[in-house]
């Protein structure tokens, strides 16, 4: 560590000498020890805003690491035979995998960053909270895209989403299948394979190629509002409406260009985590589906090219009623 002169005892440097509490005069500046004790003190402190910055960039480094090998687990077990259970609803499936790759996420994270916490869709599941604090909380989907893995069609995903102060600090989403390996950290860009990602800025949204998803509630209500969304967007009009099989791929599609937008409500903080922030970082915005601030606990999301065509879709929409991933109030 460099010590500034100055700063407690006698200092000199070259031909000029100080003590503490004098006064100096060099190249036009004026100034005391307690001058230079501040500046210190800011250095120190740049310099441990640094070495987080660089801790969470070591966290990223092996999310990346661990995602690439849940990946693996996923591929290998697309040529087995396929475990199903039922969760919420008939369409709502968990696999054997599932379980098996979010043990193995946690626990490899909870060797390495044993303070940390974590919000898992399986564990969740199984009874655990999902309440996000302002601790470091790694937010994880084992298989984005359960339905599609369990008819082997290939759009599943590992995502990994880190939040610190309740803010995601970086995300990684790996599409297995694609082996395309997405990335975002706040600050630092959006990446896919090493490639950077910018969204593609259109604003006009009757040029647009829109995504979303029926999802798995099959309460006839519920599915008559789903599409009927999907109507008022198509008779504004828009270019038409695809459907992947996953939010968080659907998500880095629009970071990549490839679509203009993506909304859908009843979905999760693990399908929306990672890819908010890829999103962002590729030049793009995420609000809530009604145009407010995105809520990452919301269950709800609109992430899309530009502010112009969210805060359209969002007009067009018709809000449905969830529960909040954190028990709070329904939506």
């Amino acid at each position: 560590m460099i010590i500034p002169y100055g700063c407690g005892s006698v200092a000199q440097t070259g031909s000029l000498r100080t003590t503490p509490g004098s006064a100096f005069i060099a190249e036009g500046r004026t100034e005391t020890s307690a001058t230079r004790c501040t500046e210190f003190l800011l250095y120190l402190s740049h310099s441990a805003q640094v070495i987080m910055e660089d801790q969470w960039q070591e966290s990223m480094d092996f999310a990346i690491l661990i995602a690439r090998k849940a990946g693996s687990v996923v591929c290998a077990a697309l040529k087995e035979d396929v475990s199903i259970m039922v969760k919420s609803s008939p369409a709502d499936l968990v696999t054997a995998t599932d379980q098996k790759v979010e043990e193995m996420l946690i626990s490899s994270i909870k060797e390495k960053y044993p303070s940390h916490s974590f919000i898992g869709e399986e564990s969740v599941a199984a009874g655990a909270g999902s309440t996000l604090t302002d601790n470091p909380t790694w937010i994880i989907d084992p298989i984005d895209g359960t339905t599609n893995f369990v008819h082997r069609f290939p759009f599943v995903a590992v995502s990994i989403g880190f939040a610190v102060n309740k803010q995601v600090e970086f995300g990684v989403v790996y599409s297995c299948v694609e082996d395309k390996m997405y990335t975002g950290r706040k600050g630092k860009g959006a990446f896919c394979n090493g490639q950077k990602l910018q969204v593609s800025g259109q604003k006009d949204i009757t040029k647009s190629m829109i995504i979303t998803e029926l999802g798995s509630n099959r309460n006839p209500e519920v599915i008559k509002m789903v599409l009927s969304n999907m109507e008022r967007l198509l008779c504004i009009p828009i270019h038409g409406i695809r459907a992947v099989g996953t939010a968080a791929v659907n998500m880095c599609l629009v970071a990549t260009g490839g679509a203009d937008a993506y909304y859908e409500m009843g979905i999760h903080c693990w399908d929306m985590a990672a890819a908010s922030v890829i999103i962002t970082e590729a030049g793009g915005v995420v609000l809530d589906a009604t145009g407010g601030a995105f809520d990452l606990m919301s269950c709800r999301v609109i992430a899309a090219s530009s502010r112009d065509i969210a805060e359209r879709i969002a007009k067009e929409l018709q809000i449905i009623p969830l529960e909040r991933d954190d028990g709070k109030n329904t939506n």
